[in-house]
């Protein structure tokens, strides 16, 4: 199973999911909101070789943590997955838009000057920023949008400029995310579960619960469970030789 994108730092007891997934021999990325998080969160790890540990700066809060961005900078030699990151143009963040733009160009031009980073992207109501952002430093990596939730025509777009995209439980649930869903690329696609923050029936999301998301990618795609667990694993691979040999 493959979840590449979870807060496992957030969780209640960090420790046991970590031994939970080791347990279940997952592969996961885990993202940090704040770099001041990021050791912590990677120490977690430390004995997991299938957990990687993302350096991030939340949208969310690049106000009040904008003063971090140097810490970002020392720890970007580190990892080569930063995450989360991105833009987040919900009303009630919209009075942090200014720092949110100053935040994630820093951070591309950043990943740009080491080389490259695979980035996990936060887009909520900010898609064509997101992109916008993208295409104009188009060396900083290798981007996943995490749980995509723009237009049709900004998918295409997303498409086009070479994006990924990571899925989960909570997003293939609506009518919206199963329609997005089913027009990426199938060999872009990989499973994520967002927890804890993501929730079904206000339960919050573990990692092995993407086994839930593969099943309704079959469904989605007209297939039985090995078969799309095959494409997922396959688009993983993909994913890391892109990332060994690209950037």
């Amino acid at each position: 199973m493959i979840d590449l994108h979870c807060h496992i730092d957030l969780h209640k007891n960090p420790g046991a999911v970590v031994a939970e997934c080791v347990e279940r021999r997952m592969y996961i990325l885990s993202v940090t909101n704040t770099p001041s998080a990021w050791e912590g969160t990677a120490s977690l790890a430390v004995d997991a070789p299938r957990i990687r540990t993302a350096l991030g700066l939340h949208p969310q809060l690049a106000g009040e943590r904008r003063s971090e961005l140097a810490l970002f900078d020392k720890l970007l030699p580190r990892t080569r997955y930063v995450g989360e990151i991105g833009l987040d143009g919900s009303p009630e963040f919209r009075g942090s838009w200014d720092s949110q733009l100053a935040v994630f160009t820093h951070v591309l031009d950043a990943c740009a000057r080491v080389g490259g980073r695979v980035l996990s992207i936060h887009s909520r109501r900010a898609s064509a920023a997101v992109l916008d952002c993208l295409k104009t430093q188009t060396r900083a990596g290798l981007p996943i949008l995490h749980w995509f939730s723009g237009t049709t025509r900004e998918l295409d777009r997303a498409i086009e400029l070479g994006c990924w995209f990571s899925v989960g439980p909570a997003m293939l649930c609506g009518d919206k995310g199963r329609a997005l869903v089913a027009a990426m690329p199938r060999d872009r696609v990989i499973t994520e579960s967002d927890g804890p923050f993501a929730q079904i029936a206000r339960a919050p999301l573990m990692p092995w619960d993407v086994e839930s998301a593969v099943r309704q990618l079959a469904d989605l795609w007209s297939m039985n469970v090995v078969e799309a667990g095959n494409i997922v694993h396959a688009n993983l691979r993909s994913l890391i030789a892109r990332s060994l040999t690209e950037i």
